[in-house]
């Protein structure tokens, strides 16, 4: 049975005012309107009425605020790890142009199988802790990843801007208001 594809829907309007604002405001309009898609919450159900590439995307959000907030470890102890290193994130990340980004989660993902079992049990504040400690082979995973996170986000975003059809319909309402009261002008003076 095919999968009904997931409608995502971004505002022309918003994309512009994110555009202004910056890359990470641009690429989180569309991590935005995907989870706003898909009920906030991704499933095997949601996941695939999805695109590659907008599971892709949110594979990037969870990577980046995960890694940026706690690590690779918080990352694989917070559930993560095994849609991160099981599904083929790293070769679409590499197909995205991330060759770097694409190399380190192949690295997390070698460490991954290794400890991941470990780091994935329940466990206190206090032995969460203890599991950077514990496992130090990610601190130069995470401190790679901190260095490069604008770029890799400049290139996610350009990505999407290159491909945006893969991502989300852009809503160009504004315009088509305009065009509206452009005809209403039109047919009025018409009739005078």
């Amino acid at each position: 049975m095919e999968q009904k594809k997931i409608e995502v829907t971004v505002s022309d309007a918003a994309l512009r005012a994110a555009a202004g604002e910056g890359m990470d405001a641009f690429v989180g309009q569309f991590v935005k309107a995907i989870r706003e898609a898909i009920g906030g919450e991704l499933t095997a159900e949601t996941m695939g009425g999805l695109t590659s590439d907008q599971v892709t995307l949110l594979a990037w959000d969870a990577l980046h605020e995960e890694v940026m907030d706690g690590g690779f470890v918080q990352l694989i102890h917070n559930g993560w790890g095994p849609f991160m290193f099981r599904n083929p994130v790293a070769k679409a990340l590499r197909l995205w142009g991330l060759r770097d980004l694409s190399k380190l989660v192949y690295e997390a993902h070698t460490l991954y199988t290794k400890h991941g079992a470990d780091i994935e049990r329940d466990c206190t504040d206090e032995e969460f802790m203890a599991l950077f400690e514990r496992f130090p082979a990610f601190d130069d995973l995470d401190d790679a990843f901190v260095e490069h996170e604008e770029e890799w986000t400049a290139q996610i975003a350009e990505y999407i801007d290159q491909h945006i059809d893969r991502f989300a319909n852009v809503n160009d309402n504004d315009n088509a208001n305009a065009n509206d009261n452009a005809n209403d002008n039109a047919n009025d003076n018409a009739n005078i």
